[in-house]
């Protein structure tokens, strides 16, 4: 289990009877270039649809801080993040957008999406969200 894996937290779900969207934006994410070493400055925004658990915000915070002096790629860090919170909480439903800011003059975007195989969206959260 990484370093970083360890810092999440999770809590039963208070309402494991019913689907609900939960949105969370994280609006000062920080990482490093991997080819410069120079800052990258995102916005995180999560969403998702709890199973069993649900992420406990303060060790999201830790989490997403503990970027803040890693070099990798955008693509990595998204699929890691949204892998690390499958870990996790093991959501229906986990939706992760990361709009980095310029940089040489391109913004990027990277979304990365996990649906649970066996879980239907009946109440059309994720449709109505869009």
């Amino acid at each position: 289990m990484s370093e970083q894996l360890k810092l999440l937290e999770s809590f039963d779900n208070p309402n494991i009877n019913k689907d609900y969207l939960i949105k969370i934006k994280v609006p000062e994410f920080t990482c490093l270039c991997p080819k410069t070493g120079q800052p990258d400055f995102a916005i995180v925004y999560v969403k998702y649809i709890p199973k069993d658990l649900c992420i406990e915000l303060k060790s999201l915070k830790l989490y997403m801080t503990s970027y803040r002096n890693i070099g990798a790629f955008h693509e990595a860090i998204t699929n890691k993040i949204c892998s690390d919170l499958v870990k996790t909480i093991a959501p229906n439903y986990l939706e992760i957008k990361i709009k980095f800011n310029v940089r040489g003059g391109i913004y990027t975007e990277v979304q990365c999406r996990n649906i649970n195989d066996v879980w239907t969206d009946t109440l059309n959260l994720i449709k109505s969200d869009s």
